[in-house]
């Protein structure tokens, strides 16, 4: 476990608990912490600077939150997604982010709009440049500022968790140029969906893109599966 975590950066704004919390949620989400790694809290307190408090606490809202399962007398354990479950988070996103894009061709700002524009030039951009960082750092930035389009704060959370949830399989799918600029696309006509106000048709190409979205990382992770089966 040594050397995949950083020291916490205190801020006096924000219990020290969250900012663990943030931290060990990043580490799991970037692949750093294993599904099925067993959670230490002494060796993670000593790695991040803090006292085994601030780590129990975090652990047990990572569990709520799904990314940790505790099993009884053995401890605390990185979630393993199985394959059905990545098809169950799916399927309830393509329904809200389907109803977000609803809202957001109703109630987005014609500012909202323009900055999901720029926001795809910019993927664009690092598309070509295959900087996976910044792909997924934009990617999130425009998915967010359509939640927000929505104007419904409580269905922007459940997404945002929902993706969280399943983010360290999607950045598999984001190292193939290939996927992300058929999701650039799909963004595309999204964008000119909501810019006419057509709320039957923003959730139709929503959810569209989120079937797609499901149907190449699905693939990837079968295939991924079943390689694994060989080498054994």
């Amino acid at each position: 476990m040594s050397g995949r975590l950083e020291l916490i950066k205190l801020d006096s704004y924000r219990p020290l608990r969250e900012l663990v919390f943030e931290a060990l949620r990043e580490a799991i989400i970037h692949g750093r912490l294993q599904p099925g790694e067993r959670l230490m809290e002494i060796q993670l307190a000593d790695e991040l600077g803090v006292s085994r408090t601030p780590v129990r606490e975090a652990i047990r809202k990572l569990e709520l939150e799904g990314f940790v399962v505790m099993i009884p007398r053995k401890g605390a354990y990185v979630a393993d997604i199985t394959l059905k479950e990545i098809s169950d988070v799916f399927e309830i996103r393509g329904a809200l982010e389907g109803l977000a894009a609803e809202l957001a061709a109703e109630r987005a700002t014609e500012d909202e709009i323009e900055s999901m524009e720029r926001l795809l030039v910019e993927l664009a951009a690092v598309i070509e440049k295959k900087d996976l960082e910044a792909i997924v750092e934009i990617d999130t930035r425009f998915h967010e500022t359509l939640y927000a389009s929505s104007r419904n704060e409580r269905l922007s959370q459940l997404i945002s968790l929902l993706r969280e949830q399943i983010q360290r399989f999607r950045t598999k799918t984001m190292t193939h140029p290939a996927r992300m600029k058929i999701a650039l696309e799909e963004h595309r006509v999204l964008v000119e969906a909501l810019a006419t106000r057509d709320p039957a048709l923003s959730r139709r190409l929503s959810q569209e893109h989120i079937q797609s979205a499901e149907n190449s990382l699905m693939s990837l992770l079968a295939a991924e599966e079943k390689k694994g089966k060989r080498n054994k």
